[in-house]
This record gives structure tokens, C-alpha cells and sequence, in this order.
């Protein structure tokens, strides 16, 4: 039986937003919804086609927020704020890549959860 395709719809969005960036130790995640939360375009180091250690470098972090930042500029984004979580490399390279694509960043805002003594963390690694 064959699927059917269906096509991606057009949708006019406002012209600010938010850029939610997921910097984990293993992978990048970008999100970019208007204000209210819903989602515009997304994209991850995986999707860009990086494989295994290349997806948390800040090459693949750039290309990732180029990737997500030019889908929202296409439909009518021009001003973000930003909000970056985790500890992985190239978060600094994920906000270039913003202002690069043409989205202005209003606001820069750290959100990675902080633990007041909470969990008991994994052992230490013995490279």
C-alpha cells in the first residue's frame, strides 16, 4: 500500500520568536517558535547528516542553527530571543549562526538546569 505524501503548508508566522538551543554532550538540538510556543522549524545535527562524535562540534552546531534559522526567515522571522541549554560545545557557534542568517537576537538567555545538590552524579570517567 502506498503512503501518501502530504505537503508541507505555508504558514505566515510573526515576526518574533524564541530559538530554543539544546547543547547536550552528544547531539545539538535547534527549535524556533513564534511566541506562544508553537513551532516554526526545527533542526538537529543528525538531520544535517553529521554521524556519531562530528554532532556535538561547533561546526555542527552552526550548521544546524543556519539550517533552522533560514526555513524560519523564509517564512517571515526576523527578530529572536534566544535560550541555550546544556553544557555542549559550540553553543557560541549556534547564536553566530543566527545573527548570520539574517535573525536579529534580542536576548541571550542560559537556561541549562543547575541541581542544588540534588542527584548523585555518574562516577568519573577513567579515560
Amino acid at each position: 500500500m502506498a503512503t501518501i505524501s502530504r505537503k508541507k503548508k505555508k504558514v505566515k508566522v510573526t515576526p518574533e520568536g524564541a530559538v530554543h538551543i539544546k547543547a547536550s554532550f552528544n547531539n545539538v538540538l535547534v527549535t524556533i517558535t513564534d511566541m506562544q510556543g508553537n513551532t516554526v522549524s526545527w533542526s538537529s545535527a543528525g538531520k544535517n547528516g553529521f554521524k556519531g562524535s562530528k554532532k556535538n562540534t561547533p561546526y555542527a552546531s552552526q550548521v544546524t542553527s543556519e539550517a533552522a534559522a533560514k526555513e524560519a526567515f523564509d517564512l517571515g522571522m526576523r527578530y529572536v530571543h534566544v535560550f541555550i541549554k546544556g553544557p555542549g560545545s559550540g553553543r557560541d557557534a549556534a547564536i553566530r549562526a543566527l545573527q548570520g542568517a539574517g535573525l536579529d537576537v534580542k536576548t541571550i538567555k542560559d537556561i541549562t538546569p543547575l541541581p542544588h545538590n540534588g542527584c548523585r552524579p555518574p562516577k568519573r570517567r577513567r579515560v
